[in-house]
């Protein structure tokens, strides 16, 4: 049996014909690149009908775009998950394009804006803690009368967190602070609403995985903030080389590489899936083997 086959297999589509998430709406922020365009086509691939959120409006139409043209069903809702008045017009588009639900909201979207403790301005600290802590919960708080419901369908929130939000890492004060929140935030959400309503809620760490948060800042990425303010993206060059060459690159992860967005967003199909129906709660560390 050839390789393609096997993974099929492995993704169900034996037993699920129409796919893992046949008709279900997922709404995935920071779907316009990297890990969160990834899911979005992996879950429009498994059936799901996908909102891609992105700050970005061109990357989040064309994310969309090419699910269309491809087959599946999907629809762009760009927006600044800083902006209260954006998750309202999320949720409400997604339960539109849904016929009335809402199954699944992947909380993807983030950057990082690195600086030691005692350098770190406020403003730096409170745009990393209000993205990655404050917006997933209120998206979720706009969002509970679409999971707070009782139809026997499977309802969903996964949020994405980081190596640094379980273990801490040196110059990220507020980018492990809200990455560690989400921890707590799933467990909640699984306390207060796996009962009476069966969801579920958990939360992927990634390690080491090729984005443009871990590509060189001197290939340009960046991201510019409501007020204007441009914030380079990535790790520098020479820290970069002195990780990646030689005898010791990735000597810390036991597969000895990262991770692709790829490989990043099968995860996170992962734990959506039928396959992973009575998880709940749970923090699932994606790093290669790192730091276990």
């Amino acid at each position: 049996m050839s390789y393609s086959k096997r993974v099929e297999q492995i993704a169900g589509h034996l037993n699920y014909p129409k796919g893992l998430l046949a008709g279900q709406v997922a709404i995935i922020t920071g779907s316009g690149q990297g890990i969160g365009a990834e899911a979005a086509r992996l879950f429009a691939n498994e059936g799901a009908k996908v909102i891609v959120s992105d700050i970005d409006k061109a990357k989040a139409e064309s994310v969309a775009k090419s699910i269309n043209e491809s087959g599946g069903s999907a629809i762009a809702v760009p927006g600044d998950m800083l902006d209260d008045a954006y998750h309202k017009e999320l949720v409400k588009k997604a339960a539109e394009f849904g016929n009335g639900k809402i199954h699944i909201i992947v909380n993807n979207a983030g950057f990082t804006w690195d600086g030691v403790i005692h350098k770190m301005t406020d403003k730096q600290w409170d745009t990393i803690i209000a993205l990655h802590g404050t917006a997933p919960f209120k998206l979720v708080r706009e969002a509970a009368p679409y999971f707070r419901v009782k139809d026997g369908e499977p309802r969903n929130i996964i949020n994405i967190s980081s190596t640094s939000g379980v273990h801490g890492n040196a110059g990220q004060a507020n980018y492990a602070m809200g990455k560690a929140g989400v921890v707590g935030l799933s467990k909640t959400i699984a306390k207060e609403w796996g009962p009476s309503f069966g969801v579920r809620a958990n939360t992927i760490a990634f390690g080491f995985i090729q984005t443009r948060l871990t590509a060189a800042k001197e290939e340009g990425a960046f991201v510019t903030t409501p007020d204007g303010q441009k914030i380079a993206l990535g790790i520098p060059q020479a820290q970069k080389n002195a990780r990646e060459s030689g005898a010791e690159a990735f000597k810390d992860i036991p597969l000895g590489r990262p991770g692709t967005a790829t490989e990043a967003a099968s995860t996170i199909l992962a734990v959506a899936s039928p396959y992973f129906s009575y998880v709940s709660g749970q923090t699932i560390m994606v790093t290669g083997g790192r730091n276990m």
